[in-house]
């Protein structure tokens, strides 16, 4: 519900409505402008704010959606309902282009390359659109594209015009030559043309030589100095031409009548197909106009909430668009606690600015209207919204200004509730400020125990301490600049306002002493008031966000609580699983020794102390034993394996003698010792000499090397093949940009190893930039490789630090 009738005046609704009719193509859509009106139910409103923002997208990011030809031929539709009346060729003209186009919306709707409709929002309003393709066709039988009827519309109509034409031309060529006659005679000028009067042909003449010319005067000119004569010879044939163009228009209106009674059953659904189009203009002029004011589809809630960031007046914002200014945009929340705000503040710093954007956002989100505010906002939706502002006076109905205001307070205890939205300005003024404020301060109570939502300007200082004693109202200030005495148009919701009286009675120049002496009536406790509420509310928002400190401390230390039970919990009973496991395993082994040693007892006494047969079974044994210690996580052999393996390296390092095979250390590629002297080797790999230290090489047995060249592939090959193959397909740059820097070490490192035994001079290693982790970890690898000769970056028109030039010995 609306309240009062004039709302919409009064928030300024319509100029919205003026503003959407002008982004209208058609009097189809400023129709449903006119039919705008308020919703409070969820559905539709998320519906239509749906259909606004998908129209937004098309215009935003499609070029082929149809703009032309939103003609309104409903009228004549809704004629020719009755039988014998007949379209008239314009309207038959602009019903086929407009059914035209529907045709075109409905099919870029319902586009058949998507899985799923792109708009399914507007295609819904397609379903029951009817097209009827041959009303088209029938349409293009009678009317050509310039909007004519066709000479071919029926075969009548095909003779009748190509007799005028013969009798127009019979027509032409004797007048023609009777104007020649004429010329040569010097009763008519040598430029002069026949021309046209009451639909026939005749000659301009001068007055003074009409006698000359027998014929039919028909007319003269506004100066007198020209007559128009129908030669005595053509008219007879101007009389048959009339007669033929009488025959037309008869057969015209018989064609239009034929196709009007043809037309007329599927009036219900073309009348459909037409409201289909004036929905598309009007859901477009709203998507037109809410792109021109910056405004979006704002997340909807199905409760009561305001909770908006950066909202603005449209109407102010546009206006101050052209005067290159910027709007000041608005934060507000009304939810939970505070529910109602009351803002106080200097006059004209913008309180009722703010009271009428609250009233004329909501009432355009409700009517399916975009708004202008942040993405992060949140709105909700009301069942009602009443508003009191402006000066109701009337003489006629005996009624002052506060008693206007107390008939709409009345209504509003009547009628408001937890669903309402109540918007007054300067509540509780028009009368005795005390009485005044009194009432007022009993309207709020009334309204908060209803709980109902509101935004309330007032001056008045009982209503700021209302606000800050109870819950459910909150205080609000419009700022105001002290230093440069102006007022900053910026809501602030905690803290009360302070109307500035003094201060701006002295900025616009009262006598100094007349402030003074009305300081003194008042005293300086009322004086200052406005800081003393503001210091209360600066205290209660310090206590407020430390409840809401503990509470949320509280909250966090309960849910660690939580975790570490539940934690504590499963480590139990995974100790438990863990044990019984442990457990039964660990009787399965003792039965399966007990079993193996009972077996080769056995078998030693059924062998008669037979050595080998014994030897076996206590091998057996042995196995059996060390497959146990190895599942009982005791394996210290292997250890001692590797560290004689180590050993026996460092030995063998110290005992390498020409011709041993070898290798370096982490590398796959074999050679041949060719000289050892003190701690340096020179080894062959394949066709490349180089000499390495001792320390870095480790012996290669033969059987290994058959071994590694059988993995490889390479057994029926010869050294020096290998190495060709491989420096044929070597590369001298490898990329190893996106891997983690393990991977890419890997594969510098095969890089590098193929690089020495190619025997190339240059490598380049792509690692990028970055944060130069790759990079650093590259670089430290290659400065422990003997076949490295030095590395750097590359130069920066090639890539700079994110590659290394290698220079290889």
């Amino acid at each position: 519900m609306i309240y009062p009738d004039n709302f919409e005046h009064k928030i300024e609704f319509q100029k919205i409505r003026e503003l959407l009719a002008s982004n209208c193509l058609s009097t189809l859509g400023r129709e449903k402008v006119e039919e705008i009106k308020f919703s409070a139910n969820f559905g539709e409103i998320e519906l239509s704010l749906n259909r606004v923002d998908e129209f937004v997208h098309i215009l935003e990011e499609e070029d082929n959606f149809p703009s032309d030809h939103f003609y309104d031929v409903r009228p004549m539709l809704k004629r020719i309902r009755v039988v014998g009346t007949w379209m008239d060729t314009p309207v038959m003209f602009q019903l086929k282009r407009s059914l035209q186009t529907i045709n075109t919306i409905v099919s870029f709707l319902n586009k058949e390359d998507d899985s799923e409709p792109s708009y399914p929002n507007l295609l819904s309003l397609a379903e029951h659109v009817v097209i009827y393709p041959e009303v088209t066709k029938r349409i293009d039988a009678i009317v050509d594209a310039n909007g004519q009827i066709k000479d071919n519309a029926s075969p009548q109509l095909a003779d009748i015009r190509r007799q005028l034409t013969s009798a127009i031309n019979n027509i032409s060529k004797s007048l023609h030559s009777i104007l020649r006659k004429a010329q040569a005679e010097g009763y008519v000028d040598k430029d002069v043309t026949p021309s046209m009067r009451d639909g026939r042909l005749v000659i301009p003449v001068n007055p003074s030589y009409k006698r000359k010319i027998k014929g039919i005067v028909h007319d003269e000119s506004a100066s007198g100095k020209t007559v128009f004569i129908e030669p005595g010879e053509v008219v007879e044939a101007n009389n048959r031409v009339r007669e033929l163009e009488n025959d037309e228009r008869r057969e015209i209106i018989k064609i239009l009548t034929a196709f009007s009674d043809y037309l007329r059953p599927y009036l219900p659904d073309l009348l459909q197909s037409y409201d289909f189009l004036a929905q598309i203009d009007f859901i477009r002029a709203k998507a037109k106009f809410g792109l021109s004011i910056n405004a979006i589809k704002p997340s909807i809630e199905n409760k009561q909430k305001i909770d908006w960031v950066h909202a603005y007046h449209p109407l102010l914002y546009l206006t101050l668009t052209k005067q290159n200014r910027k709007v000041v945009p608005l934060d507000i929340t009304l939810q939970g606690e505070n529910r109602i705000l009351i803002i106080s503040g200097p006059n004209a710093g913008g309180k009722s600015v703010c009271l009428k954007t609250v009233g004329l956002l909501q009432y355009m989100v409700q009517c399916g209207l975009m708004i202008p505010l942040k993405e992060n906002s949140h709105v909700g939706v009301f069942d009602d919204i009443f508003i009191d502002i402006g000066d109701e006076q009337s003489i006629e109905n005996d009624l002052s200004t506060y008693s206007s205001h107390l008939l709409n307070m009345k209504f509003f205890v009547k009628n408001c509730n937890k669903k309402s939205l109540l918007l007054i300005d300067e509540f509780g003024s028009g009368t005795e400020p005390e009485i005044g404020a009194a009432i007022a301060e009993a309207l709020l109570e009334r309204f908060n125990a209803q709980e109902s939502f509101g935004v309330i300007t007032t001056h008045y200082q009982n209503l700021k301490h209302f606000a800050n004693e109870n819950e459910g109202v909150i205080n609000g200030a419009m700022l105001y600049d002290r230093h440069l005495m102006q007022p900053l148009f910026t809501l602030s919701i905690g803290n009360p306002g302070s109307s500035f009286a003094v201060e701006i009675a002295r900025k616009i120049g009262l006598p100094e002493e007349v402030i003074a002496h009305a300081s003194e009536k008042v005293g300086g406790d009322y004086i200052n008031m406005d800081k003393y509420l503001q210091d209360i509310s600066r205290d209660k928002r310090y206590w407020y966000r430390k409840r809401d400190e503990i509470r949320r401390e509280r909250k966090r230390l309960s849910e660690i609580t939580s975790d570490y039970e539940s934690n504590l919990e499963t480590i139990n009973k995974q100790k438990k699983e863990i044990l019984a496991k442990a457990k039964e395993e660990a009787e399965r082994l003792l039965a399966d020794t007990n079993a193996r040693i009972e077996n080769t007892i056995r078998e030693i006494r059924e062998s008669q102390a037979d050595k080998e047969r014994t030897k076996q079974a206590r091998e057996s044994l042995s196995e059996f034993k060390a497959k146990v210690a190895q599942k009982g996580g005791k394996t210290h052999k292997p250890k001692k394996k590797r560290a004689k393996s180590i050993n026996q390296s460092v030995a063998d390092k110290s005992s390498l003698q020409s011709g041993d095979n070898v290798r370096l250390q982490g590398q796959t590629a074999s050679g041949k010792v060719i000289e050892v002297q003190g701690k340096k080797a020179t080894v062959a790999f394949g066709t490349i000499k180089t000499t390495v230290d001792i320390n870095k090489l480790e012996r290669v047995t033969k059987n290994q090397l058959k071994k590694e060249d059988l993995n490889k592939g390479f057994y029926n090959q010869s050294s020096s093949d290998i190495i060709y193959n491989k420096k044929l397909d070597f590369k001298q740059e490898i990329d190893v940009r996106g891997m983690r820097a393990d991977e890419a070490l890997q594969a510098v490192m095969y890089f590098i190893d193929d690089a020495i035994q190619v025997g190339v001079g240059r490598v380049r290693i792509l690692h990028g930039t970055g944060t130069g982790a790759l990079r650093q970890v590259i670089r430290e690898y290659l400065g422990t490789v003997n076949g490295v000769k030095s590395y750097r970056d590359e130069h920066v028109q090639f890539g700079g630090t994110g590659i290394t030039v290698v220079e290889m010995d």
